[in-house]
């Protein structure tokens, strides 16, 4: 365990130095098990673990959702969706930010990452809030906060390789985000209330629209819906596998961007290209954290956490709350997809030793990570939309998130202290 634990220091001081986590946890685990086992079954080890996931066929809807996103976003569907929540609520003192917030929401159903919905909604909602004069640290926060949605609300590219490193059912995971991520539309909706009943300067009220204009509004983003409803309905109804799922959002995003118009070969190269990068950077982490995995695994760290559990008289729901403390504290250095693979093969046989159900856990996982993305010093929401708009620093941003860094502390302990409102749409299906 004692060596288990130094790698972890190197891994994380390694990351501080600005490595690149992937060839971090690649060399970490590497060296773990040259020193374990030997030079020769540590670069056998290597080029299996990569040879099998670049193989893998449930791997597959990574590159497809990712596709599904990519094509979604170049279809300018951000705007539309922004115009119909603002013609609803944006009539409102704070109604911008709250049809910023219905407009992630929207988004995170179609792009499944919560950076890329944070960076495209931030270019579509500040320009907009600052014509109305809206302080510029709250119309950020605002974007970093409703950006964490797009790894919670399905489909999710996180939540597909929780359920590939745990064998836990990707359908099962998708259709359980569904009222937690409710809930915390919700919760931010509230936040804004209280925020701007505080300080009504920070968020004037807007035009009111007519009935006709919200009518118009609505038109352009009802073929969001419908894609999310066949993916996400098919998948309960287990109509089809999250594979074949993902084949089906892909191909419907693209006939989304053809009939729009938005799709020129040029673009699709684009498209293409990106698809290729970022799921290329998904795999390198993923086959990354597998390999550290290995080692940790090796050294018996997994072993003398269970071990420790079952000696330790504390009661199972504190172990899961240390847990969320874990990953809030990592948060600080890594993103959410590294810390989810670097972490559930340490903690998931833990999990079910005390007897949790797998989809629940995946829940929590994922709000914590979400959280992880809007709390300092490094909150990576916060930095994307700093990058974006250059002339907003990162600490009046930090510092009127804190209302919604709050309302998601409410939240995860609602859904670790209430398992139902993450099971019971799973539990319809099963």
């Amino acid at each position: 365990m004692t060596l288990s634990m130094a790698a972890f220091g190197v891994l994380l001081g390694l990351t501080f130095l600005g490595i690149p986590i992937a060839w971090t946890m690649i060399g970490v685990g590497f060296a773990g098990v040259a020193a374990l086992r030997g030079i020769d079954p540590a670069l056998a080890m290597v080029g299996q673990v990569a040879f099998e996931t670049a193989m893998s066929y449930d791997l597959s809807v990574v590159p497809m959702f990712v596709l599904m996103g990519n094509l979604v976003n170049h279809a300018r569907l951000s705007h539309q969706l922004y115009d119909s929540a603002h013609s609803f609520v944006g009539h409102r003192r704070g109604g911008l930010a709250m049809a910023t917030i219905l407009s992630c929401g929207g988004f995170a159903a179609i792009s499944g990452s919560s950076i890329a919905t944070a960076a495209t909604m931030a270019k579509v909602a500040i320009p907009s809030m600052r014509r109305f004069r809206y302080a510029d640290g709250f119309a950020a926060a605002t974007v970093a906060a409703g950006g964490t949605l797009g790894i919670l609300i399905p489909p999710s590219v996180v939540m597909v390789v929780y359920g590939i490193l745990t064998r836990a059912d990707i359908g099962e995971l998708f259709v359980a985000g569904i009222l937690p991520g409710i809930l915390a539309i919700g919760m931010y909706l509230v936040a804004i209330e209280w925020i701007v009943h505080r300080d009504p300067a920070l968020a004037p009220a807007g035009p009111r629209s007519t009935w006709s204009q919200r009518r118009a509004a609505l038109r352009p983003v009802w073929p969001v819906a419908v894609l999310f409803l066949v993916v996400i309905g098919g998948l309960y109804a287990k109509a089809f596998t999250p594979t074949e799922g993902a084949g089906i959002g892909a191909f419907g995003a693209l006939l989304l961007a053809l009939f729009k118009r938005t799709l020129t070969p040029r673009a699709l190269l684009h498209v293409l290209a990106e698809t290729v990068r970022t799921s290329a950077v998904m795999f390198a982490i993923l086959i990354g954290g597998l390999i550290f995995a290995n080692f940790v695994n090796l050294a018996g760290l997994t072993t003398s956490l269970q071990q420790w559990v079952s000696d330790a008289s504390i009661a199972p729901i504190v172990i899961i709350f240390m847990m969320i403390g874990i990953y809030l504290a990592l948060g600080c250095v890594l993103d959410s997809m590294s810390m989810i693979i670097l972490t559930i093969p340490i903690f998931f046989p833990v999990v079910v030793q005390l007897g949790y159900d797998p989809v629940w856990f995946g829940i929590i996982v994922v709000v914590a990570a979400e959280l992880a993305l809007i709390t300092p010093p490094v909150g990576l929401n916060v930095f994307v939309i700093s990058g974006v708009f250059k002339d907003i620093g990162t600490a009046p941003i930090f510092r009127a998130v804190a209302p919604f860094v709050v309302v998601d502390l409410l939240r995860i302990s609602i859904l670790a202290t209430v398992p139902a409102v993450s099971l019971a749409l799973p539990s319809l299906m099963r």
